[in-house]
């Protein structure tokens, strides 16, 4: 399934994967897979949410979606959380709020993060989500429920489009604001 539609508008669809609230950035990649003598990012991946969820990285799909609570991200201000996050496929963090380094450090690394209230509430694991951003629209397939959300503006999205701001640098060889 992929996480990104056809002619430029941002759609993500995937499985749910339901988290709590204060999902920390040590939850996602643990500092000591983090610190270890890994070279490479991707090397990290099989260790991607390893206390919490066990063998996420071998059943995350593409596309796939994060639901949680309150305070998504707290923790340190390394920006591999997200980096893998993308990397591993996830296609959309959704969550009740978001720390404001783990938030920009998504938008940089070209994943996804949309903050809503009813969401996060009535879905389970494994339900289909999909998230319209340009739309500012959230629906849980599986239950038939629409929340609006605030859609995210430009410049970011501008920088979700490029998959993350090292890459829109490269095409436009300037930064968007």
């Amino acid at each position: 399934m992929e996480a990104w539609s056809e002619m430029n508008s941002l759609v993500v669809r995937g499985r749910a994967w339901v988290l709590g609230d204060n999902v920390t950035t040590d939850h996602i990649i643990s500092g000591k897979y983090k610190y270890s003598k890994m070279g490479r990012l991707e090397e990290m991946l099989p260790y991607v949410f390893a206390d919490v969820i066990p063998g996420f990285y071998e059943r995350v799909r593409p596309g796939d979606v994060i639901v949680a609570g309150e305070g998504f991200g707290y923790g340190s201000s390394r920006e591999h959380a997200a980096r893998l996050l993308r990397l591993a496929g996830v296609g959309a963090v959704i969550a009740k709020s978001f720390h404001r380094i783990f938030y920009r450090n998504a938008i940089n690394s070209g994943l996804p993060v949309i903050v809503a209230k009813r969401i996060p509430e009535i879905t389970r694991q494994g339900d289909v989500i999909e998230a319209r951003l340009e739309e500012g629209v959230v629906i849980n397939v599986t239950r038939n429920v629409v929340e609006r959300v605030a859609s995210i503006e430009e410049p970011l999205l501008s920088i979700l489009r490029e998959g993350g701001l090292i890459e829109y640098f490269k095409k436009r060889g300037k930064l968007p604001w």
